[in-house]
């Protein structure tokens, strides 16, 4: 997605050798703009998939994910890291570990959102080793749901996440595919839509 590159080479920090620090306008205060366009690609990339919900995991996912779930008129679920006391029964939970927080969190969602009836779109901001959707993907089997793809706003193509989705025979689209961050730029590789 061109409009998401510009963004990113405008506005993106390369720090180190493996983070790309984008809280301008994804992962802190959020471009609706630009997500409104993203949930379009999202939608339209899943036309015919038969998606009945849109699941991410909070909180960087949640922006990209509603604006999917608003163009494709489905409902969003987010996996909570952390249970509230409302959340009381019938809940679906895996362990998540976060390379950018360095933490495994305990995420869930309640059973009632999820059934053998849905076919899921899992929407996250980043793709890096795949952990996140990995435990996604855990919740949406413990459901019997049916997950369509998965649709990534920004991968890692230099990390493993991809490979260990495809291994789990689950679709993955990326608008943006980062090949390398060299002398703190980006350079990307062809994105999926």
């Amino acid at each position: 997605m061109k409009l998401l590159e510009e963004r990113i080479l405008k506005d993106g920090d390369v720090l180190g050798k493996d983070i790309l620090k984008v809280d301008s306008f994804l992962t802190h205060q959020v471009d609706y703009e630009l997500m409104q366009e993203i949930g379009k690609v999202f939608a339209e990339v899943y036309k015919d998939a038969g998606i009945t919900k849109i699941v991410t995991i909070e909180a960087s996912g949640i922006a990209p994910a509603l604006y999917t779930a608003q163009a494709m008129q489905v409902p969003m679920i987010f996996a909570k890291k952390a249970k509230n006391i409302t959340m009381t029964e019938g809940i679906l939970t895996t362990e998540v570990y976060s390379f950018t927080k360095q933490v495994t969190s305990t995420v869930s969602i309640a059973s009632k959102f999820l059934s053998e009836d849905d076919t899921v779109l899992i929407v996250d901001d980043f793709l890096a080793n795949g952990q996140a959707a990995k435990g996604l993907l855990d919740i949406i089997q413990q459901a019997g749901a049916k997950v369509a793809g998965i649709g990534i706003v920004i991968e890692k193509s230099f990390q493993t996440g991809r490979h260990l989705l495809e291994e789990e025979g689950v679709p993955v689209t990326s608008l943006a595919r980062i090949e390398a961050f060299c002398d703190g730029k980006v350079v990307f590789t062809e994105a999926d839509a």
